[in-house]
């Protein structure tokens, strides 16, 4: 098992008694299950979405806080609260489709079981995190506390939420570890005087020298650096995760050039290398080794190179593939799965064959 991530002391100070999550972004896939929402509400207006400041993106702002950049920087006819009543509605009907980030069952599961204490603090409003979690069974009953950012004096970047989490759990502040995907809130945590482990998405990139940890996934968490209970469920060279569903891509790996192509499909936290399965027609499957890389030099943020192994030559390169991938080997190096490193290819292509021979893979 490897994890790939920045260490700035994580074993300093005061015991980890208990985590503090930030939930969008770093537990539920909001963006991506409302990516749309804001562009339809702005077009009934006449306004059309600026890209180029949705990069500058409001993450970790309080509602209120983005509502009121908003309604400003697109000149619309009413007030912060007037759009908040208005567009609301439509990212409720989103929610329930918004998907656990990889590894994020697999962690709330993992500390609940082991008796540590966990809370869920967030800029959202509480009505609005309950609404969300309430799609994730098991959810809202592993928490110890649940937080939201109108139940502080003020929400993130100042450290009431966390401090009051705190608080809620019977625990000081310096035995929390919180575990956050945005700038605002990694800088939340250092106020309350916190470790954090930050998650960062690709538009959070300065979290970078601000967080204890900096890591690309939840599955690269490693629960014994920080004395905590560390993880029983890898089988072997292999941790089995919940599916995750491709489709768009060739035979050849090339990927489909279209909106909603496999790469728009994935949540920034999902690099690693993987295994899995290829169905490229009606009753072939094939075992793949899958590396999910992120390319800044690209729009998609991401590059997916895909080995099949052990496939027949008779192929067609112009067949779609789709994708099942159901296990995850270890964190992103850096480097795409080529030929170019033969010895490690090969070592990968076996521990795939291996993993996917065993009854908890080959059922799925």
């Amino acid at each position: 098992m490897s994890c790939c991530c920045e260490f700035n002391g994580c074993n300093e100070g005061a015991k980890v008694l208990a985590v503090i999550f930030d939930l969008d972004g770093t537990l539920l896939d909001s963006e991506r299950a409302t990516r749309g929402v804001l562009n339809e509400f702005l077009a009934r207006y006449g306004k059309e979405l600026d890209m180029e400041k949705e990069e500058k993106k409001r993450l970790g702002m309080t509602q209120k806080e983005s509502a009121a950049i908003l309604v400003k920087d697109y000149e619309l006819p009413f007030t912060a609260d007037q759009f908040i009543k208005e567009i609301t509605p439509l990212y409720r009907e989103r929610w329930a489709k918004a998907k656990a980030l990889p590894g994020a069952n697999r962690i709330i599961k993992h500390l609940q079981k082991n008796g540590v204490p966990i809370a869920l603090a967030s800029n959202s409003l509480r009505e609005y995190i309950d609404a969300k979690i309430s799609y994730h069974k098991g959810w809202k009953e592993s928490f110890s506390a649940i937080l939201g950012s109108d139940q502080v004096i003020s929400g993130k970047p100042s450290p009431y939420l966390f401090e009051e989490a705190a608080k809620k759990m019977g625990v000081d502040a310096v035995n929390c570890l919180v575990i956050e995907d945005s700038l605002v809130g990694v800088k939340a945590a250092n106020a309350a005087k916190m470790k954090v482990v930050a998650i960062p998405s690709r538009r959070e990139a300065d979290c970078h020298g601000l967080a204890n940890v900096v890591l690309h996934s939840l599955l690269e968490f490693q629960p014994e650096l920080w004395a905590l209970p560390p993880f029983d469920d890898w089988l072997d060279n292999t941790l089995p995760i919940e599916p995750i569903h491709l489709s768009g891509l060739y035979v050849s790996g090339c990927l489909q050039e279209a909106t909603d192509n496999a790469i728009l499909a994935l949540p920034d936290q999902a690099v690693g290398l993987y295994i899995g399965w290829a169905k490229v027609d009606t009753d072939r499957n094939f075992k793949i080794l899958v590396s999910i890389n992120l390319d800044f030099s690209c729009v998609s943020y991401k590059k997916i190179h895909v080995c099949l192994i052990d496939a027949n030559s008779d192929l067609d390169d112009k067949q779609k593939m789709q994708i099942n991938l159901v296990g995850y080997i270890r964190a992103w190096d850096n480097k795409e799965l080529t030929s170019k490193d033969l010895e490690k290819l090969e070592e990968y292509k076996s521990i795939a064959r291996a993993s996917l021979d065993l009854p908890s893979f080959t059922c799925l």
